[in-house]
């Protein structure tokens, strides 16, 4: 999506750690415009005709989200990264390693919004090897819920996790793939 990738080139920085930084416009401040454009993009993608959730990891995939949920007329449910007091019943649990903060995390659902007549939809910001996206797919199977597709706003093609879902044969969408990003700027993969 050229509308994203021009962002990126425009905005984005690389940090040490192939981290890339998109705050400004995607996942802190946040620039609503944007994310509908992205919203329409995906649903161009998915048969959004099928779905009755989108999903995604707490934090920074919420705003995208909440946009693609509100647009496609259904709920949003976020895993939550910690157990609170206001979780009754059950819950379904993934255990991830987090690239970002270089640490294990619990990705939670609560068996009260997420079943087993589910179609789901995952939406995230961000991918990079992939390790928090498999925890989202793999609550989605511990409900026996039906995986509708995942979209990805921006991926980090170099680290791998989107090529495992393309392979999985789970309709995988990302819409700017960065192939390298260093000191001398960030390329994009031609072909998406």
């Amino acid at each position: 999506m050229e509308l994203l990738k021009e962002r990126i080139r425009r905005e984005g920085k690389v940090l040490p750690g192939n981290i890339i930084k998109v705050d400004g416009f995607l996942n802190h401040r946040v620039d609503t415009k944007l994310l509908e454009a992205l919203a329409d993009e995906f649903a161009k993608y998915f048969d959004i005709s099928k779905i009755t959730m989108v999903l995604t990891a707490e934090a920074s995939g919420i705003a995208l989200a909440t946009i693609c949920a509100q647009k496609y007329g259904v709920p949003m449910l976020f895993a939550k990264k910690a157990k609170s007091d206001n979780i009754e019943g059950g819950l379904y649990q993934s255990e991830v390693f987090s690239y970002t903060y270089k640490k294990k995390v619990t990705l939670i659902v609560s068996h009260e919004w997420l079943h087993a007549d589910d179609h789901v939809l995952i939406i995230d910001d961000f991918m990079a090897k992939g390790y928090a996206m498999q925890g989202l797919v793999d609550l989605v199977n511990a409900a026996g819920a039906t995986l509708e597709g995942i979209g990805v706003a921006v991926e980090k093609g170099f680290q791998g996790g989107g090529d495992k879902f393309r392979a999985s044969g789970v309709p995988y969408k990302a819409l700017a793939v960065i192939e390298q990003a260093d000191e001398n700027g960030i390329l994009f993969r031609e072909d998406d």
